[in-house]
């Protein structure tokens, strides 16, 4: 059926709608359909699942939220009922009897009886669930990417719930999405019966209880800030003390995030002592870098603050980074592992420090003025430097885990294709600030592009090499191709098996590729 001529329609007949209830639940079962699916793969099976029901096509839209539903069913229902979210529309209520108020939030329920709706959330608050009556895709996206909530229930007109299929896939929200009868800003209703179906189940499952990042960040950033890096850096010595500082300066802290993301998602048990020493394992080799990046780079800031070589000199910043190297395979040597988990830790830190160094030195040419470069030599840095940065994380968490080789492998080629979307993202996000102080070398992916469009000509001026991209339409190429790389990340994590690291990564692509 042509889209433009289909109607968002939901079965008035209790019958019809229990039936595709049940039969998408069969269907999704027997296909083993991973969530977030693609909104085109969902079409394509709605189809074939109507056909075969010999059930009209109006109803391919119906039936496409109910294969959602059944995709990620597994997952909310593994979800306590403390860590969910019942998201309610206004348009429930009695407009003529309401005695309700609204807040900032949404409507706060008067309990006067007139609608169903105070029903609805006695009966959710008693389970636990946080409740909310507001349209509010984007506050439930909120309240999941601040670890607040692990899963939505949802209530939504038709043309609503078809919105947020995007937004919701992309953060990898687990939710249930229960459709109005009909659409109409006021004074509709809800198949009462099959809401509280959803609201009260509940099948505890260890292992497809999604990991909150949020909370892991918030749990990383407490060791950092709480004083128990104490027990690392003891000494009072004054190296060790620069070297902590540094340690402690923000940032987003996204790769011992990851390295920890990783460990808890494969470990049977989680050691909290081992978390954390592997945080600050990846974290010791990452503010290594940095500092030895700035002075190569000649960079005056970082953090917004005055860079170690700026701040105590270039002899004293190179002696912090390379303290702080040390001071990373020290703590990876301490591990209570076994000995061949061990082995395997130091060798893959290890292939990683040989790769980031030869990454590095590839961009120290490229910025000391060799700047005719093609595509695949800036993509082989992209990926020797941020890629490898991340798939050490990624692989050391893995590794403690012990996850299978198999799985190791899938992360590798995850973290290759991350590292260049992430590079990619980052030159053409600078490119479109347009600051003052910038400089042609600071768009390596655009400049490989130009010459790789037959440039001949060597540019001096920012101002003539921007009017160039503009006019070859690079800038609107390079997205194209940084949107290849991002649907590659998602192919290689769906040949994950493990549900908790393929959703979070999932999660973590939404959030840094947002549109």
């Amino acid at each position: 059926m042509d889209k433009s001529k289909r109607i968002l329609k939901v079965p008035e007949d209790d019958a019809l709608r229990n039936l595709l209830r049940k039969e998408s639940r069969l269907f999704v079962e027997e296909i083993n359909l991973l969530p977030p699916a693609p909104f085109a793969q969902m079409e394509e099976l709605a189809v074939d699942l109507l056909k075969k029901l010999k059930v009209s096509e109006e109803y391919i839209d119906f039936t496409i939220i109910l294969l959602g539903n059944e995709s990620w069913r597994k997952t909310v229902e593994s979800i306590p009922y403390q860590r969910r979210l019942l998201l309610l529309p206004q348009c429930l209520k009695d407009n003529s009897a309401c005695k309700g108020v609204f807040d900032e939030l949404g409507l706060i329920c008067a309990a006067c009886k007139a609608c169903p709706v105070d029903d609805i959330l006695l009966e959710a608050e008693k389970l636990g669930y946080t409740t909310l009556v507001a349209e509010g895709t984007t506050v439930a996206i909120g309240l999941v990417e601040e670890g607040s909530i692990d899963a939505v229930i949802g209530v939504s007109c038709m043309p609503v719930l078809q919105r947020s299929f995007g937004p919701v896939s992309k953060s990898a929200v687990p939710v249930i999405g229960l459709p109005l009868m009909y659409d109409g800003c006021e004074n509709t209703k809800i198949d009462l019966p099959w809401l509280f179906d959803e609201v009260r189940a509940y099948e505890f499952n260890k292992n497809l209880q999604p990991i909150s990042i949020s909370a892991l960040k918030w749990q990383i950033e407490d060791f950092y800030e709480n004083g128990a890096l104490d027990k690392y850096f003891n000494t009072n010595d004054h190296t060790e003390n620069l070297a902590k500082e540094y340690i402690q300066i923000g940032g987003q802290r996204m790769r011992p995030v990851l390295a920890a993301l990783s460990y808890k998602a494969y470990s049977s048990e989680t050691n909290e002592d081992v978390l954390h020493q592997l945080s600050l394992i990846i974290e010791c080799f990452h503010k290594a870098s940095l500092v030895h990046d700035d002075i190569e780079d000649e960079s005056d800031l970082r953090y917004n603050k005055p860079t170690a070589h700026k701040k105590y000199g270039i002899a004293q910043a190179i002696n912090i980074g390379d303290f702080l190297v040390g001071k990373g395979y020290r703590v990876l040597a301490e591990l209570p592992v076994k000995a061949e988990i061990m082995a395997k830790g130091f060798q893959k830190v290890s292939e990683s420090h040989l790769k980031l160094t030869q990454g590095q030195g590839a961009d120290i040419l490229f910025n000391q003025g060799r700047n005719r470069v093609s595509r695949k030599e800036i993509l082989q840095i992209f990926r020797d430097k941020t890629g490898e940065a991340i798939k050490v994380a990624l692989l050391l968490g893995a590794i403690l885990g012990e996850a299978e080789d198999s799985d190791l492998h899938i992360l590798t080629d995850f973290s290759d294709l991350f590292g260049i979307a992430y590079q990619i993202r980052d030159d053409l996000n600078e490119f479109r600030a347009e600051e003052q102080d910038e400089k042609i070398s600071d768009f390596p992916f655009l400049i490989a592009l130009l010459y790789e469009n037959g440039e001949d000509g060597d540019f001096v001026e920012v101002s003539g090499f921007r009017k160039r991209v503009y006019e070859l339409d690079l800038v609107s190429k390079a997205d194209e191709i940084l949107n290849n790389y991002i649907q590659h990340c998602y192919n290689e994590l769906d040949k994950l098996d493990n549900a908790k690291l393929r959703l979070s990564l999932y999660a973590v692509l939404g959030k840094i590729f947002k549109d």
